[in-house]
């Protein structure tokens, strides 16, 4: 989960911006699918709205970053309030036991050649959207609108339309996160995606992705997600209580930025 999420924050920080709303996204996608599926509809309908909701929210994002040019940390760290509230409003704060049938379970508890599904998806969404980000021409004016927003703007590119589409990608791919999940615990918990914006981040600046933008790719978005992930399974394993995680992957956080912050004012020297 953590990895699809990763890969629509590489867009947004390639971008010179970034999401912290997609952990909230990512429990509002499957909080959302749970309760029409609870309420009787069929599973892959109710999945379906969960990603409509997903793409909602991050059309309204990029409409705001994009067309009014609210500052992308305050207008999604607001979005992130706004959304984990439908989140817990839906639910009343209680995670919703959903009895799911077998075919969507497969999305999340089956396997294929005794790899897992998960890994399938994962792998079908790091395929395609890597060869996008080194081939598509949309993908090139994400990293000059990453690398020089107004001087992209001053050689005729639509900033605003491409800034919007990107929190729609970014949204898309944490709504995915939450219906994966949804399919894999059959429970649809507001706090399902709680930290994963801290995770995502950490993931791609340890995969070479820069605050500054223009930097980044969804291979090393990948390299990023496998090390926050090994980290947490080593903590795990060594029994170091599950309090300690957001602090160790905070720290992990911390030395990645300043990594990069000296990297790159090494260069300018």
């Amino acid at each position: 989960m953590t990895a699809i999420v990763s890969v629509g924050m590489t867009v947004a920080l390639v971008s010179g911006g970034f999401d912290l709303s997609v952990g909230s996204v990512m429990s509002m996608s499957g909080v959302v699918a749970g309760e029409f599926a609870l309420n009787g509809m069929n599973v892959w309908l109710a999945a379906f709205l969960g990603l409509i909701s997903s793409l909602l929210s991050g059309i309204l994002t990029g409409l705001f970053i994009g067309r009014v040019k609210i500052n992308p940390f305050i207008m999604t760290l607001g979005m992130q309030g706004v959304i984990q509230g439908v989140a817990y409003v839906v639910t009343q704060g209680a995670p919703l036991s959903v009895p799911l049938s077998g075919t969507f379970t497969f999305l999340g508890q089956g396997s294929i050649l005794g790899i897992p599904t998960l890994i399938w998806i994962l792998a079908l969404v790091i395929v395609v959207a890597d060869y996008l980000m080194r081939n598509a021409i949309v993908a090139r004016k994400v990293y000059y609108v990453g690398s020089n927003q107004n001087a992209a703007f001053m050689s005729g590119l639509r900033v605003a339309k491409i800034q919007t589409w990107i929190y729609i990608v970014t949204a898309l791919l944490a709504g995915l996160a939450g219906i994966l999940t949804l399919s894999r615990f059959s429970v649809a918990s507001p706090t399902a995606g709680q930290g994963m914006e801290l995770q995502a981040i950490a993931a791609c600046i340890i995969g070479g992705a820069s605050l500054t933008g223009g930097e980044g790719t969804v291979l090393g978005a990948l390299l990023g997600s496998l090390l926050v992930g090994l980290v947490n399974d080593a903590l795990v394993l060594l029994n170091v209580s599950v309090y300690w995680q957001s602090m160790v992957v905070g720290c992990v956080l911390i030395g990645a930025v300043t990594l990069d912050v000296l990297t790159h004012r090494g260069k300018s020297s």
